[in-house]
């Protein structure tokens, strides 16, 4: 069934959702040791940072604040990402459980977000809706790629290795 869901509405949807993966990477980057699994989590919450950025702008409300008083409201701690990812620090394989959160984060945010848009009757509202998950699916195409490398996985960089002519 359609759902009325306004683009103000969907613009604050996608500010919030976006702000919470910005919080897991900043938190994820900082618990990091290797310092290629650090810089890709940086890079992402630099990348999302800007998607907030760009969403914040079309958003009228005022409730949020600025946009740097908004991304500098302290994580929700109860976020399922940032629970697991705490739980994950006491392992010894920490990063790789850090990479794969992100990874199930990203690929259920863009199934959401795109769940939601499918049943939102404002065209305006359903493309802010799909903007976002494209952007989502992005990131996680980048964590896959991130994942395969540090778990010596063959990776994209690696397909002229294994190509013959």
């Amino acid at each position: 069934m359609p759902q009325e869901l306004k683009l103000q509405e969907a613009i604050k949807l996608a500010i919030q959702s976006k702000k919470n993966l910005v919080d897991f990477y900043r938190e994820a980057a900082q618990i990091t040791e290797n310092l290629a699994g650090r810089a890709v989590f940086s890079n992402l919450s630099e990348e999302v940072r800007e998607n907030v950025k760009r969403f914040f702008h079309l958003y009228l409300g005022a409730e949020l604040g600025t946009f740097e008083d908004f991304m500098a409201i302290p994580p929700n701690p109860d976020t399922a990402m940032l629970t697991e990812l705490r739980k994950s620090l006491n392992e010894s394989v920490h990063e790789r459980r850090a990479r794969e959160i992100a990874l199930r984060e990203e690929e259920d945010l863009e199934k959401n977000l795109r769940s939601i848009a499918s049943r939102v009757v404002d065209p305006s509202a359903r493309s802010v809706l799909e903007k976002a998950a494209d952007e989502t699916r992005n990131h996680a195409m980048m964590i896959e790629s991130e994942y395969a490398r540090t778990m010596a996985m063959v990776h994209e960089t690696d397909v002229a290795t294994y190509v013959r002519e």
